[in-house]
């Protein structure tokens, strides 16, 4: 058996006069219905189908992975004679199923190593910091209750140590936990994304619980706008040649990573090694992901829903999958929820601030990769987008002033935001829809692991 995915509809199948489509967009923590008319679609793009077996549970998907890893040791033997064992795992902005996994890891690890000290270390990245009410949604009472939970801080230099230069130059700062657990474990999941190629695998390290100084370095102008930092893309992608570093720094042994449907649920599970084991889920991922490329006048686009979509700072994931289908000049459409509003105040502040996106950009052109200032990476994708195409955010959630005054014109609900994309557009303009824009990749844009 196998279970629906989505699929790339193009225009040829759908009928045109003057009736509407509908369709489901993820927005916040449901569903919102947009309408359409016929007569402008041009394609709608989803994820391909592709053949997996609904009669496997989500927990036997992640026992599978791990009793059979890729270029590994199993864990029930890794751990063994191993007293300090760190894993680590995703913060409220990621949709890692940890109720799910993490349960299982701990389990595993007691198998084969009771007295085993083990420490949940949250890897927040350049994030805020975890609040207790997020990690009780993210695992549950009990592993709050009665696990050693510790959330890193990137801004903690006690909290540091120094594992050498990175490729690129910058130091490389990693958490102490990590650094000097006996066996260092990580949890998280894979999907396309939009400067490192693919999230997982090496990233619980770098950015995950790497110092504020190596996010910085890593993250910087000239990385961000390198060809090879894009969707899909690991292949001389300098992000991600620095995370390895880390990761191999660091010594992460052993990976648990899983690609995820459109309702959030696990479909695959990949285990082991952190580079072979997260190959494997990025061509998994990559060939789910592969949707066909056309350009359209305006592109409707979402973040995939709570908790992706919970500020704007990560909603510029699902615009830049629209940005790769818009036409310059054109109209991005995004829909998202932003309940958490902008989610960075250096981020905020860097667009509020300007006149205009172009001047963000000037700004950020003249400044040295050792300079790199927080968010960076965010606001000159943003700004790039914006100084290229109307953008339109829909959401009923987020303060209006807020969206405006990062210059990103506002709408409460999707009928309005398409009125204001038509009257910028003309009548006639073709649209693409793009229901989650973070789980496709578009067809030219490279995939490989």
């Amino acid at each position: 058996m196998h279970q629906r995915g989505g699929e790339m509809h193009l225009a040829r199948n759908l009928r045109k006069g003057n009736t509407m489509t509908t369709i489901s967009i993820p927005y916040s923590r449901e569903n919102m219905t947009i309408n359409v008319p016929d007569k402008n679609i041009i394609g709608i793009f989803t994820p391909n189908e592709l053949h997996i077996d609904i009669n496997i549970s989500q927990e036997q998907l992640v026992r599978d992975a791990i009793s059979n890893p890729i270029a590994s040791e199993q864990l029930v033997k890794l751990v063994k004679e191993k007293q300090n064992i760190v894993v680590i795992t995703s913060d409220h902005t990621r949709p890692v199923p940890s109720k799910i996994t993490m349960p299982i890891l701990l389990e595993t690890i007691r198998l084969g190593n009771p007295s085993a000290e083990i420490t949940i270390l949250v890897a927040t990245g350049y994030h805020r910091p975890t609040t207790r009410e997020e990690m009780v949604d993210k695992f549950g009472q009990v592993i709050v209750d009665n696990e050693n939970i510790i959330v890193h801080n990137a801004f903690d230099n006690d909290s540091l140590v120094n594992l050498g230069t990175l490729p690129s130059g910058g130091e490389c700062w990693i958490n102490r936990l990590a650094v000097e657990a006996d066996l260092l474990i990580a949890e998280g999941f894979i999907e396309p994304h939009f400067f490192a190629g693919f999230s997982g695998g090496r990233k619980s390290v770098l950015p995950g619980v790497a110092g504020a100084e190596t996010i910085l370095a890593n993250h910087c102008a000239e990385f961000i706008a390198h060809p090879k930092s894009r969707t899909g893309n690991l292949e001389n992608n300098p992000i991600h040649i620095d995370m390895m570093f880390g990761a191999q720094e660091a010594k992460l042994a052993f990976i648990l990573n899983v690609a995820l449907d459109e309702n959030k649920k696990i479909i695959k599970a990949f285990a082991g090694h952190f580079d072979k084991a997260h190959k494997e889920g990025c061509l998994f991922v990559g060939k789910m992901a592969e949707t066909e490329k056309t350009m359209a006048d305006i592109v409707i686009s979402s973040n995939g829903g709570y908790p992706l979509d919970q500020n704007i700072y990560q909603s510029v994931k699902g615009m830049t999958t629209a940005e790769s289908m818009c036409k310059k000049g054109g109209t991005i459409i995004m829909i998202a929820g932003c309940e958490d509003g902008h989610g960075g105040e250096s981020f905020y502040n860097a667009l509020a601030i300007a006149n205009s996106p172009e001047e963000v950009l000037e700004n950020i052109i003249k400044t040295d990769r050792t300079d790199t200032q927080p968010d960076q990476w965010e606001y000159q994708i943003l700004a790039r987008i914006l100084s290229n195409f109307q953008l339109i955010l829909v959401s009923d959630i987020c303060e209006p002033a807020m969206i405006k005054a990062m210059h990103i014109e506002h709408a409460s609900n999707f009928d309005d935001a398409l009125k204001m994309a038509f009257k910028e557009q003309g009548q006639a303009a073709t649209v693409a829809v793009i229901p989650n824009g973070i789980s496709v990749i578009p067809k030219q844009e490279t995939v490989n692991g």
